[in-house]
């Protein structure tokens, strides 16, 4: 697609890009579609408590590591063939994952659907800018946005009615017919402009070493607190081990000459302040996503099914930050003052949401929930955007994928660190909500507890979770006072971490938003052609801050 067609209209560049769309809702509903079948599925299989904690951080280190290798190698290759790649991995991995007889099977399967939904989370990005200029790019990089939200909201929803329908199996098959269609629409609709060529060179021990010091500090945040101590011999060889391979990879990017992330990057102020606030803005998506779903199972006593439903205000909040926003960034040119209102409303929901109780009535539930995805609808992908704008276009793969990889990398560690906080704290205010002396009046009479109830306690004394309806009112109310304490208490945590977002982006440059395609840019490059004026830093403007 040529920037003639994209000018066409936007129907036509919305079709162009439908391909990468629909791939990339598949990939990450895919990604949360399991966490409602997990226990199900962990039973069925013969695994445990660590079979159920692999399952979800299998998919997630593959996923981490990956983007900023499929970011280099856009660089490099045909960025069309690239996706349908990515997508194929996926499909690949989705379909071995729901035949899985074991959990190691399965485990080894969702890396594989990570390493694609990697590929995706980067890729895509990278395509948007090769057709659309930045001015443009706003309202479609909102759709994108927004469709990263619903896919990550809703995955709990659909899941917990597809287990429930026709068998956990299906939540990894049910998305493949998708995946197939999405990469015939990318080959049918998708026309990328020529690109000058440019020598392969892989930086394969630059992306080793990456992938082995990220996925050592992943695996470490993973167990630590569950397997081992904190502070233990694994944390020291895990912790130790991961910082040695990271440095070695500066090292090693240096003197590479195709690095997989080049440390020259991180010489321009607008991408080391777009990754500061894609780390804390990723702690802030992934943890709210996960544990408000928690949340509301727990602390309120929702079904999986309930509990995607009542999460809805965060999905349109999401939406409208992304959508309604790009497009006003995109009609007026203007980003900064879009990107600092919602880092402040990012910050300012994380303060209300950590003063929920179980019984907080769900109006007002439902106000904290869509300011919390407004803040993030409008921040997540416009970052991608204004580092876009400013780095080279011959980095524009890599610095795009740098962004998206820090952002999940904050994401994963963030989820770790927050639920071993969690399942520290809950014991404590289990103790403190008299669970030992309830727990003992309500067994001196067992001939008055249902089979149910009973379970229902069993499980509880065992360290799962239980069917919360099925929990005796006077146990189930400490449970959800517990619970609900707790996960406010991440929300507090996490305070914090939004104002480093908010002041990174408040100190990102000012710069105006060219209405050239990268593909125009990297031509201009190549030719040796100086970057326009318009893409000056606005370092003052007669009509005020943009």
């Amino acid at each position: 697609m040529t920037q003639e067609t994209a000018a066409a209209g936007r129907p036509h560049v919305l079709r162009a890009i439908s391909g990468l769309i629909v791939g990339m809702f598949v990939a990450l509903l895919s990604s949360t579609v399991v966490s409602p079948a997990l226990p199900r599925i962990v039973s069925d299989l013969d695994g445990d408590q660590s079979s159920f904690t692999w399952i979800v951080t299998a998919t997630m280190l593959a996923m981490t590591v990956s983007t900023p290798i499929w970011g280099k190698l856009s660089d490099l290759l045909d960025r069309k063939l690239l996706v349908q790649i990515s997508l194929g991995v996926f499909t690949a991995g989705s379909i071995v994952s729901g035949f899985a007889q074991d959990p190691g099977m399965l485990i080894a399967s969702r890396a594989v659907q990570g390493i694609g939904i990697g590929g995706l989370m980067a890729l895509v990005q990278i395509v948007v800018a090769d057709v659309i200029s930045p001015r443009e790019r706003g309202r479609y990089m909102g759709v994108i946005g927004a469709v990263m939200g619903v896919g990550q909201v809703a995955g709990p929803l659909v899941g917990g009615l597809v287990t429930d329908s026709i068998g956990w199996r299906w939540t990894f098959w049910i998305f493949v017919p998708f995946a197939v269609y999405a990469i015939a629409m990318i080959q049918s609709t998708l026309k990328l402009p020529p690109r000058p060529p440019r020598p392969v060179k892989v930086d394969y021990l630059g992306g080793a070493l990456i992938a082995g010091g990220v996925s050592a500090i992943l695996v470490w945040v993973s167990l630590a607190g569950k397997e081992f101590a904190w502070w233990s011999g694994p944390t020291a060889a895990m912790l130790g081990g991961g910082l040695v391979l990271l440095a070695a990879a500066v090292l090693v990017e240096l003197r590479a000459p195709e690095p997989i992330i080049p440390m020259r990057l991180f010489r321009d102020r607008t991408f080391t302040l777009a990754v500061v606030a894609s780390i804390a803005v990723g702690i802030a998506m992934f943890g709210a996503s996960i544990y408000l779903s928690q949340f509301m199972q727990l602390a309120r006593g929702a079904t999986p099914t309930e509990a995607g439903l009542m999460t809805l205000p965060m999905v349109l909040g999401q939406m409208a930050g992304g959508i309604v926003i790009g497009q006003l960034i995109s009609r007026s040119g203007r980003w900064k003052r879009y990107l600092v209102g919602g880092s402040i409303a990012l910050t300012v929901a994380l303060v209300l949401m950590s003063t929920l109780h179980h019984d907080t009535a769900f109006a007002l539930l439902a106000v904290f929930m869509f300011l919390l995805g407004l803040g993030m609808g409008t921040v997540m992908q416009n970052l991608v955007l204004v580092v876009q704008n400013q780095v080279a276009a011959r980095d524009l793969g890599t610095a795009s994928a740098g962004v998206t990889f820090f952002r999940t990398l904050g994401g994963t560690l963030g989820v770790s660190a927050l639920g071993a906080m969690l399942g520290n704290r809950v014991p404590v205010l289990l103790e403190e909500g008299g669970l030992r002396a309830a727990a003992g009046a309500v067994a001196a009479d067992p001939s008055a507890l249902t089979p149910a109830q009973g379970a229902a306690l069993e499980q509880l004394a065992a360290g799962s979770f239980p069917n919360m309806a099925d929990l005796p009112e006077r146990i189930r109310v400490i449970v959800e006072t517990a619970y609900g304490a707790g996960i406010a208490e991440q929300f507090l945590v996490s305070v914090p971490v939004a104002v480093v977002a908010m002041v990174a982006i408040m100190f990102l440059p000012n710069a105006r938003l060219s209405r050239q395609t990268a593909a125009q840019r990297l031509a201009e490059e190549s030719a040796g052609t100086p970057r326009t004026p318009e893409l000056a830093t606005a370092t003052s403007s007669s009509d005020g801050p943009r």
